[in-house]
């Protein structure tokens, strides 16, 4: 039975068995009976590694059986074994040859949070967003099969990411073409429900088993020519798996479904891996395990131990959830405004895709269960559902990440701005995330955004401002988009009342002359700190779509250069829509955009990635010394 932890240790555990592990194929050296004994080490230097760091927890620690029995029976790197959600890979890449490395997770320099192609070869799929598990895997068993390779293909597929469509078009596809691919769904209470005891674990055995699979295509060949015999024994064993199975779905559509299984038991994974391994056709094994697994206080709250902290000495475990402090989060500024606004008008419905703690909705979930949706990791039916409630006069506000915004563009352009449908989006995660990197860098959604008819998109720079622009966007009879970062603010205190803001019109903070700085959002404090050692003007744009035009000739008319600030890709961001209103204005006055460069921005803390990209004060006013420099050696050359 695996060790169970109250709780995590400080030092670093001693782990022999484990420390010998810097590869599959030296775990794939040991003897079976050993294996229980490289679960226990695996687990408790898992615990200890995040622990020193911070990161995602729980998931990791739900699979470290059925980790260590994949790579025991698979021949990764050559096999194929794709991970999905990908904050589950901290026990694969332990023993994947970055074990010492674990400590360095989502650290700027060190190890991705995610499984990423570039990191190491047995990371065969960069995984950040859920649900693409199968289609990839899949992918790779068509692209094996062309290339005559008898490789396996395995999808690791759970902690919610079950729900989303995607996985699903993948599921029928794969029958369709009967590739050799496993599916595995790890269902730790995050996707559907599973059914447990003895009787299951005992027909998940027999089901994988060579003999049971020998018996059912040869019964099948032979009573092929009485139809009614074969569809009799047919039903007669979709009804014993219904006994204790959660349903017919998977046979259905193709797979031969196979669970649940104790995901565990590492005993039982190894037997029921052992006989599916070389069954061919699409495959589906069910196993059912418990998310935090081994960390008593991870089993009893797996929502809170999602992810921790890091843990320091002689202090108490801090979970990553909002806490009360003297700086407010935007997710709870977006929490309390939902609260608020639904108290005055019974039309408000805010509707989520499995982000209701990370978006600051449990309050209003708690206060206004009716009219709250989560709507587990479907993005694109969250917008279209929020499409139709807008068609029958209510007025839905979607609270989603920046980056998962994008996998719901088609929804965003034709059912609800095409339509000009009166839906408010909160936009979560905006501009540099920090230590989730890349797959969650929220830089494209100005681009992909303002391009659109009918939008508008605020960028608030502080908490009031953040909190008043949504009222203003939800005021607003058409879709419109807030957009705000993760993490605290500036500490700039909320008023009471709401008060809407004039839509397209930006503020004056900072009186200056030569140079007028354009700050669009939460880079705002860094601009002002600027343009006191420069004395320049600086403006709180506020709106990205409409611009206050206006306002932009009036600087240009009287300022020698203009400066647009942005936590966001320059391409086709805020900068280039000044730029563009200028080219259409001739308006010829110079231009310096700042913003982030055209590459993918890694993990790290965000202060330390921003002023590494020239976008903290000393960096700002660095480039516009350099370009004033420049302006100037141009105009003596004449």
């Amino acid at each position: 039975m695996a060790k169970t932890f109250d709780e995590i240790p400080l030092t670093r555990p001693s782990t022999p068995l484990l420390d010998r592990i810097d590869r599959p194929a030296d775990l794939r050296a040991l003897p079976r009976e050993q294996l229980h004994q490289v679960v226990d080490e695996l687990r408790a230097y898992l615990l200890y590694a995040v622990g020193q760091c911070g990161g995602h927890f729980g998931a990791g620690l739900g699979v470290v059986e059925l980790t260590v029995a994949l790579h025991y029976l698979f021949e990764t790197p050559d096999d194929r074994l794709v991970w999905d959600v990908g904050h589950q890979t901290y026990p694969h890449k332990i023993l994947t040859g970055r074990r010492e490395q674990l400590t360095s997770i989502r650290q700027q320099g060190g190890l991705s949070g995610f499984p990423n192609r570039a990191e190491s070869e047995y990371d065969t799929f960069g995984v950040g967003h859920s649900s693409t598990s199968i289609s990839a895997a899949l992918g790779m068993a068509l692209g094996a099969e062309m290339a005559g390779r008898q490789r396996r293909s395995v999808a690791v597929i759970g902690d919610g990411a079950m729900t989303a469509g995607q996985a699903f078009e993948a599921l029928n596809h794969a029958a369709h073409t009967k590739s050799n691919l496993l599916v595995i769904l790890n269902d730790n209470n995050m996707s559907i429900s599973h059914n447990v005891g003895g009787l299951a674990n005992y027909f998940a055995r027999i089901w994988a088993s060579k003999t049971y699979i020998a018996l059912r295509e040869g019964g099948k060949k032979v009573l092929s020519a009485m139809p009614a015999a074969w569809d009799f024994l047919r039903r007669t064993e979709e009804s014993m798996k219904n006994m204790v199975s959660p349903d017919a779905l998977f046979e259905s559509i193709g797979f031969n479904y196979i669970g649940p299984l104790d995901g565990h038991d590492i005993d039982e994974l190894l037997d029921t891996l052992g006989n599916i391994r070389d069954l061919k056709g699409p495959q589906l094994l069910h196993v059912y395990t418990t998310k935090g697994k081994g960390f008593a206080p991870a089993e009893a709250d797996p929502v809170g131990y999602h992810a921790i902290n890091k843990i320091e000495p002689k202090k108490k475990l801090e979970q990553a959830v909002p806490k009360p402090g003297p700086l407010l989060k935007y997710q709870d500024i977006f929490g309390g405004f939902l609260c608020d606004a639904a108290a005055r008008d019974a039309r408000l419905v805010a509707i989520t895709p499995a982000m209701c703690e990370g978006s600051g909705m449990v309050e209003f979930s708690r206060r206004f269960p009716e009219r709250f949706h989560d709507v587990a990791i479907c993005e694109q039916h969250a917008l279209t559902l929020a499409a139709g409630l807008a068609c029958e006069n209510q007025k839905p506000v979607v609270a989603i990440y920046s980056t998962f915004l994008q996998r719901a563009y088609d929804q965003l352009i034709h059912d609800i701005a095409l339509q000009n449908l009166d839906v408010t989006f909160g936009i979560d995660r905006a501009g540099i995330v920090g230590e989730d990197g890349a797959t969650h860098g929220g830089v494209f959604d100005l681009a992909y955004l303002r391009c659109v008819p009918n939008m508008i998109i605020a960028a608030p720079a502080d908490e009031n401002e953040c909190r008043q622009l949504l009222y203003t966007a939800w005021q607003h009879p058409g879709p419109a988009a807030v957009r705000y970062p993760r993490g605290t603010g500036p500490g700039v205190p909320l008023a009471d009342r709401f008060n809407a803001l004039p839509i397209g019109k930006g503020r004056r903070v900072r009186e200056g002359r030569q140079v007028a700085i354009l700050s669009f959002g939460v880079l705002l404090p860094a601009a002002q700190a600027a343009a006191e050692a420069l004395d320049a003007t600086v403006i709180d744009m506020r709106w990205v779509k409409p611009l206050d035009e206006v306002l932009i000739r009036e600087l240009a008319t009287h300022h020698s250069l203009l400066v647009t600030l942005e936590d966001h890709q320059l391409m086709a961001g805020a900068g280039s829509a000044v730029n563009e209103y200028l080219a259409a204005s001739a308006l010829t006055v110079p231009v310096l955009n700042l913003g982030l460069p055209d590459t993918f921005i890694h993990h790290g803390k965000r202060d330390v990635l921003l002023a590494g990209l020239g976008l903290d004060a000393a960096g700002i006013e660095q480039s516009i010394r350099d370009r004033l420099l420049g302006l100037e050696a141009r105009a003596a050359r004449g």
